[in-house]
Order: C-alpha cells, then structure tokens, then sequence
C-alpha cells in the first residue's frame, strides 16, 4: 500500500463515502487502503491516557499504534471529510489530536527544538463543502481551512502538502453538475498521487 484514504462521516451512502470509494478504485490496484473512521469505531476522545502519551513521547494506545502502523505503510494520506462549522468533523479531528503526537509525528526536543518526523508523507485533503467557492473567497472560509490543517497539522508534522480539491456545492440538486465537481476532485488528488 502506498496511499491511505481517511473517511470520517457516519452515513455509508454519504457524498464523502462515494468520493473515498471513488478515488481508492482510480488508483492502481493494491496500491490504496480506505480507513472509515465510523465503521471501524476510532475513539476520538483525547483521554488522560493520550495525554500522558503526549507527555512522554510514547507510550502509545493500542488504537493509537494501529493507526501508526497504517500510516507507516503509506507514501499519501488523503484525508475525505464534510465541512462541519468551517472545519473538519470531530470524529477525524480526534483521530489527529489521538495519532499524530509527540514521539511520533514529531519529537520536541530536549533543547526546545523540535522535530518533524513525517517528511515521507504526502498528505492531500478533499473538504465537502456545501456552499458555493465564492461564499469560501468571501468570507475566508477556504484561507481559514487551509491554514488551520495545511499549516498547522501538515507542515507542522513535516508532512509534504499535496493537492487539496474542495468539492464546492455538494448538496446542490443537479446530479451532472456535482458528478463533474467529484470528478474534478478525485483527478486532482490521483493525478497528485501518480505523479
């Protein structure tokens, strides 16, 4: 496996789904691992045990190890997620505050100087976006968006940024008009992958 799809949304027949399916079977055979979060139960409550994990730089929960492992395995991350509140569910959000932690994502130092330990990782992002691109420009959504996870997760972790493909008006009626928008999406991040 080179490329690990995160899914975080309850619903199986849900546009995030589709978009994580669709883009696992537009890459190469073999080569892609869809996680979803809900079916698979991840716990994204932040425990005093994960934070003593943090505290120590190990010490890691059995679930938290697993998805270690996963991610080890993995040249790309592609994180498929709805836009809830201007930002991402609580179920992927819990995911990253649980897994991408001291002593794994990165190592603080005895110093103060810090290091980012996944250069290896390319890390791309569908957001599900219900609205239209202008009301993002407009008010800033987008910028927000990509500075909250692009620099405060990715470049933080020291992952490299790869394609990030908003799908814009996905509740919209016209099925041909979002059918383009989901194809535009999953290219964007294949054509990422593949490069």
């Amino acid at each position: 496996m080179n490329t690990l799809i995160v899914a975080a949304h309850p619903d199986q027949d849900s546009l995030t789904h589709h978009i994580a399916r669709r883009l696992e079977r537009a890459l190469q055979p073999g080569t892609a691992e869809l996680a979803d979060l809900a079916a698979e139960g991840f716990d994204p409550r932040f425990t005093l045990a994960d934070r003593h994990t943090y505290r120590v730089g190990g010490d890691f929960a059995a679930d938290v190890a697993a998805e270690h492992l996963r991610l080890d395995r993995a040249a790309h991350l592609v994180l498929v997620f709805p836009v809830y509140w201007w930002s991402m569910p609580a179920l992927l959000k819990g995911w990253i505050d649980r897994v991408f932690v001291h002593g794994w994502a990165f190592d603080i130092a005895a110093g103060g100087g810090m290091n980012r330990n996944l250069g290896r990782l390319t890390t791309h992002l569908v957001p599900i976006a219900g609205d239209d691109a202008g009301v993002y420009d407009r008010h800033g959504y987008e910028h927000a968006l990509r500075t909250q996870i692009e620099h405060g997760i990715v470049d933080y972790c020291g992952s490299r940024r790869g394609a990030t493909a908003f799908v814009y008006e996905s509740e919209q009626d016209d099925a041909g008009a979002r059918e383009q928008i989901v194809l535009s999406a999953v290219d964007a991040v294949r054509l990422a992958i593949s490069a």
